[in-house]
């Protein structure tokens, strides 16, 4: 396996955040067929197709955040396994990307013009998570994706009924995040202080009003 200097890393995690900018990611980390591939689109008025496309504009900048936070944590953190937890949480959670930009197009939509900037507040976020130690690093792991499998929750319920393919998105989603907030408790994370749960989830918020409508 190639070893990259921490420039090399820097630099391919720009390249994650043009690709980013511009909605676009490398068809060759897909690693799952899309849930909703097989399923036939519902009769949706143009108010919930609006509203559909908002949720799914927040779940992908969702996505684009955690993303920037595994890099940054993966290139501070200086323990091997937990590189690779991270690094392995953000190669599994790539197809989540896919699959909400996929819905995105299904309603002739778009993502957030602000990716950019959530992208970097994330990437330095993890960063900080990363220098403060492992413990504290699998503690923002985990943190994180429970609060996004709490706010798929959310989303889950103010889904139109009839809209399947969303809804069958956001469950395996909503699944997998748990899975690896699990998996972080179990690899030892501290627990987090409540002033930074607290920040975390007001920065969310912002975010997800943000995000709906831009």
């Amino acid at each position: 396996m190639r070893h990259y200097s921490f420039s090399d890393q820097l630099c391919l995690n720009a390249d994650h955040l043009l690709r980013f900018l511009a909605g676009q990611n490398l068809p060759t980390h897909q690693l799952r067929e899309n849930p909703a591939k097989n399923i036939a689109e519902s009769e949706l008025s143009v108010t919930e197709k609006k509203h559909i496309s908002g949720l799914m504009r927040v779940n992908y900048t969702g996505e684009v955040c955690a993303q920037a936070l595994y890099q940054g944590q993966a290139l501070t953190s200086r323990n091997i396994e937990t590189k690779q937890k991270l690094e392995q949480a953000g190669l599994e959670e790539i197809d989540h990307l896919y699959w909400c930009q996929s819905r995105l197009q299904d309603l002739n939509s778009h993502v957030s013009v602000l990716n950019p900037i959530w992208y970097i507040m994330s990437f330095i976020l993890g960063l900080t998570a990363g220098i403060c130690g492992d413990r504290w690093n699998l503690g923002f792991l985990e943190e994180t994706e429970k609060q996004v499998t709490k706010h798929l929750e959310d989303h889950l319920e103010k889904l139109p009924v009839q809209d399947h393919k969303t809804r069958v998105i956001l469950e395996q989603m909503r699944d997998e995040e748990a899975i690896h907030a699990e998996a972080a408790n179990h690899a030892g994370a501290a627990e987090l202080p409540k002033i930074i749960k607290l920040l975390m989830r007001g920065t969310s918020k912002i975010m997800t009003k943000l995000a709906y409508w831009i």
